[in-house]
This record gives structure tokens, sequence and C-alpha cells, in this order.
């Protein structure tokens, strides 16, 4: 098991911490080389040291170079996100803007340096991590739903386009993940709504899961790590939820 992906190069933005990290790691486990992609560049190298990998700062906001980042990447995991907390008439353009390009538009460029090498290689695994918000909206976050209803479009499409090139483009969407930017999310609206953190995790993030609780960032990793593996192989255009029953609502 742990050399299934034994000579694949895994890519992960978003790598340092949360989700991206959680994956970083459980797909090196796998035996895939790991190439651990973020703003920051000292955590991006302490998780890559830790398992063997590559770190590379990236400002996926800014005009990266998308094939050097993942031209040769036979595992894509789309994890970089951001975050902000507005009504629409108050958003700020300039973060809608900012939170398009790390989340919607970074993740199809990267995405369109990938496939001509996994197209070349017969196989691919493109996972885009989205969110309970890809298939359901919340107030004061349009950016953010707007980027992640995207990014499942996006997904579907390169779906049909890879399935017969041997490459699989699907979507996880978690609910509320423990990792800093939720961390960020609950001090923010404890602030917009004037209650104290507790009451903001309790009463706003736990009121549509049935399952009261946080997920934790391995959860979704190894959701992730399932998505790459051989009994995954018709995995494909799909938007896989660990969201403790939101969207069953």
């Amino acid at each position: 098991m742990g050399e299934e992906l034994g000579g694949r190069v895994a890519v992960v933005t978003g790598g340092a911490s949360g989700i991206g990290e959680a994956c970083a790691v459980r797909l090196a486990a796998k035996g895939a080389s790991v190439v651990v992609a973020d703003l920051n560049a000292d955590a991006a190298t302490a998780v890559a040291e830790r398992i063997g990998g590559q770190a590379v700062e990236v400002d996926l906001a800014a005009d990266f170079d998308a094939g050097a980042l993942a031209g040769q990447a036979d595992v894509l995991v789309n994890c970089a996100g951001l975050q902000h907390v507005a009504p629409v008439h108050e958003f700020p353009p300039e973060k809608f803007r900012l939170i398009l390009a790390v989340m919607l538009e970074a993740p199809f460029r990267l995405a369109q340096a990938a496939l001509p090498h996994m197209y070349a290689r017969g196989f691919g695994r493109i996972i885009n991590i989205s969110s309970v918000h890809g298939l359901r909206a919340s107030p004061f976050k349009s950016a953010y739903v707007a980027a992640k209803h995207g990014l499942e479009g996006l997904s579907k499409v390169i779906a049909l386009e890879g399935g017969p090139h041997g490459v699989t483009s699907n979507t996880i969407c978690p609910a509320y993940v423990r990792t800093p930017l939720v961390e960020k999310q609950i001090a923010d609206q404890a602030r917009i709504h004037g209650i104290s953190e507790d009451r903001v995790v309790g009463e706003i993030m736990l009121t549509e899961p049935a399952i009261k609780r946080l997920i934790e960032p391995d959860e979704v990793a190894e959701l992730a790590a399932y998505l790459c593996s051989a009994p995954a192989a018709l995995a494909n255009g799909s938007s896989y939820l660990l969201d403790g029953g939101w969207s069953a609502r």
C-alpha cells in the first residue's frame, strides 16, 4: 500500500498547513514524491522536510509559472484557499478578485499545465478541495461560494476531457475542518455577530451538520488518498461530500 504512488509526483497547493498539509503527508505515505507548494515558504519547507518532499514558495494570485510547478505532476491537489466574510454590498472587489484568482483561476492554470504530462503517461489524478459551499451557499461569503461553485464546474469539465486519457478529476466537499482558515473564520464571525467563539462553532458552524464536530484534516486526506487509488479508477467528475449530513437537508 505504501508504494501505490511510487514513481509518481504529487503537487499539493496550500500544502504547508491544514488540509493541504494532511494531503501531502498522506500521499507521501502512499509513495508519492510530494511538492509542497505554499505562500509560506518556511512552513512549506518544514512539511517537505518531514515527508522527504520538495517545498516551493508560490503566490497563486500572482503571475506564477504554472508549468514549472505542475508540468510534471501525476497527482494535483488544489487546496490553497482563503476566506473573507462580508455582506455583498460591502464586499471589497479586490478581495473578490483575489479569492477567485487563488481558488478558481489557479486550479485552472495548474490543471492546464499538468494535463499534457498526465495524458502522455495515461494516468492522472486531479483532486480539487472544494467545500460544502461548492454545493450550498451561506451568507457573507460571496467570493468563496462563487469560487467553490466555479471549481465544481471546472472539475467536471476536466473529468469529461481527461477520462478517455486515464485522468480523473473530482472534488472533495468538506463542511468546517479544523484548520487555520476556519480558526480565523470563527474569530471573524464572533466579531460580526458579537458573540463568543464557542457560540460561533455551536450556533453558526455546526447548525447544519447532523454530526456536531469539526472535521479533522486527516479525514479529508484519507478521501484524497482513496481517489488516487486503483479502486477509485472510475471515480470521475464527482463531488465527495464530507459534511456530517449538512447537504442532506
